[in-house]
C-alpha cells in the first residue's frame, strides 16, 4: 500500500479505515469510509476477521491479568503476549481487507481502537492492547490510536466514544427527537440525541458477554446464536431482581463500566437454558432502566430506539426491547445502516476528528469537563 500524504488538505472528505476488537472477543470489525470528520459520511465497505481459540484465550488470560492494573503501560507477562497477538490480528486483517479493494479506496488514516482488557472510570484508568506504530508501520499509513485517554485525562470516564458518530447518523436519517442508540456488544451503551446539541450517553450494563462466558464454558459455543438457548429457558425473576439490585444502575450518566463488573452466582445452580433466558432479560431490563431514566430526566419519551451490535441478531432481546418500550424499536440494518461494523464506522470518523482536532467527547457523554479530542497519531 502505497503512503498518502494529503489527508490534512483543508477539510475535504478523507478515506478512514477503523478497527474495531470489542469487549465480547470474537473477533476484529473493519469499515472504510469517507468522510470530513463532520457531517460529510459515506460507507464504503466492511468485514470481520475472527479470532481462533488460542487467541481468544489470550485475552481472556489478558483480562484476568489486568483486573486491579494501576499503571495503564503496564505489557508484562500475559499482557505482552496479548498486545503482540492483537497487533498481528489486526495488521493482517487490515491487510486481508484492503487487499480486496480497488487501488483508489485505500485509506489516508486508520482509526486503530485495540483490545480493552480493563477499565476502571473510579480510578481514572482503561487499558486498550495494541501497538499502534508497529500497525502503523506494518500497513504504510498513519494510524490514529488511544483515543480514551486524553478524555479521562480531564475528568472523563474514557467512554462510551462512539455517541458523536451516533448523532451524526440520526441526522443523516431523520430519525425523529429525542431517539437513542443502544449498542449492545460485550457491554450495553446507550447514546440519547435530542434537539439541536442535546446529547447524553452511558453504559446502560451487560450486553452479549455475560451470556457468551457461560455459553463458551458450558457449552464450547461462542454465543446464543439467534437466542435459541434463552428461547428454551425461563426466566428466574428473583434471581434477575437480585442482578438489577446492583448499585450501579442507580447512578445517573454519564457512567461507565468494565464487561466483568457483575457477578452471575445467582444463576450458578441454573440449567443453560434458564440462565441464559435469565441473562438475556438482564441485558433487556437494564436497557429499558437507562431509557426511563433518561425519559425522566428529559421531560420527554423517546420516540426510537435503533438497536445496533451483536445483539440486534438476537431476537429475544429485541423482541423483549419492542414489547417493554413504547417507542418504536428497530434493527440498525433494518434502517439501512450497517449495525455490526458501526463501531469501526464510528472509529474510523473519530480518526478523522481527532486528525482535525475537533471533540470527540462531551460532558453529557463521559462527563469530561469541556468538549475533548484526543488520540494518539503515528507515521
Amino acid at each position: 500500500m502505497q503512503k498518502k500524504t494529503h489527508f490534512t488538505e483543508e477539510n475535504l472528505p478523507i478515506l478512514a479505515l477503523g478497527l474495531m476488537s470489542g469487549t465480547s472477543c470474537d473477533g476484529i470489525d473493519l469499515a472504510l469510509i469517507r468522510t470530513d470528520g463532520q457531517d460529510q459520511f459515506e460507507a464504503l465497505a466492511s468485514g470481520f476477521h475472527g479470532y481462533d481459540e488460542v487467541q481468544k484465550q489470550k485475552l481472556v488470560s489478558a483480562m484476568e491479568v489486568a483486573k486491579g492494573m494501576t499503571d495503564r503501560q503496564d505489557r508484562s507477562g500475559p499482557l505482552a503476549d496479548a498486545q503482540e497477538m492483537v497487533t498481528q490480528a489486526h495488521c493482517e486483517a487490515a491487510k486481508q481487507f484492503l487487499a480486496g479493494l480497488d487501488q483508489d479506496l485505500q485509506p489516508d488514516i486508520i482509526g486503530f481502537h485495540g483490545q480493552t482488557v480493563w477499565h476502571e472510570p473510579q480510578a481514572g484508568i482503561t487499558v486498550q492492547l495494541g501497538d499502534g506504530k508497529a500497525l502503523s508501520e506494518a500497513l504504510n499509513c498513519p494510524v490514529m490510536f488511544d483515543l480514551r485517554a486524553k478524555d479521562m485525562e480531564h475528568g472523563g470516564q474514557g467512554a462510551p466514544l462512539v455517541p458523536v458518530f451516533h448523532q451524526l447518523l440520526a441526522c443523516k436519517a431523520a430519525l425523529p427527537s429525542p431517539c437513542a442508540f443502544v449498542n449492545i456488544g460485550g457491554v450495553s451503551n446507550i447514546t440519547w440525541i435530542g434537539a439541536e446539541d442535546d446529547l447524553t450517553a452511558f453504559d446502560s450494563g451487560p450486553g452479549n458477554a455475560l451470556i457468551d462466558d457461560l455459553v463458551r464454558s458450558k457449552l464450547g459455543k461462542d454465543m446464543d446464536e439467534g437466542g435459541r438457548i434463552a428461547m428454551a429457558g425461563q426466566v428466574d425473576f428473583l434471581a434477575l431482581v437480585g442482578l438489577i439490585g446492583n448499585p450501579y444502575f442507580q447512578k445517573l450518566a454519564p457512567k461507565s463500566l468494565d464487561r466483568n463488573a457483575f457477578d452471575v452466582s445467582l444463576v450458578d445452580n441454573h440449567s443453560i437454558e434458564d440462565a441464559v433466558a435469565t441473562l438475556t432479560a438482564f441485558t433487556v431490563e437494564t436497557i429499558c432502566l437507562g431509557i426511563e431514566q433518561m425519559e425522566q430526566i428529559k421531560g420527554q419519551q423517546a420516540r426510537a430506539l435503533v438497536v445496533c451490535g451483536g445483539g440486534q441478531h438476537n431476537p429475544v432481546m429485541v423482541g423483549q426491547l419492542q414489547g417493554a418500550l413504547e417507542c418504536e424499536v428497530k434493527r440498525a440494518d433494518d434502517l439501512g445502516f450497517d449495525g455490526d461494523a458501526m463501531e469501526a464506522q464510528a472509529f474510523a470518523y473519530l480518526a478523522v476528528r481527532s486528525l482535525r482536532n475537533l471533540p470527540l467527547t462531551f460532558p453529557g457523554t463521559t462527563g469530561v469537563r469541556e468538549p475533548m479530542s484526543g488520540g494518539v497519531l503515528v507515521g
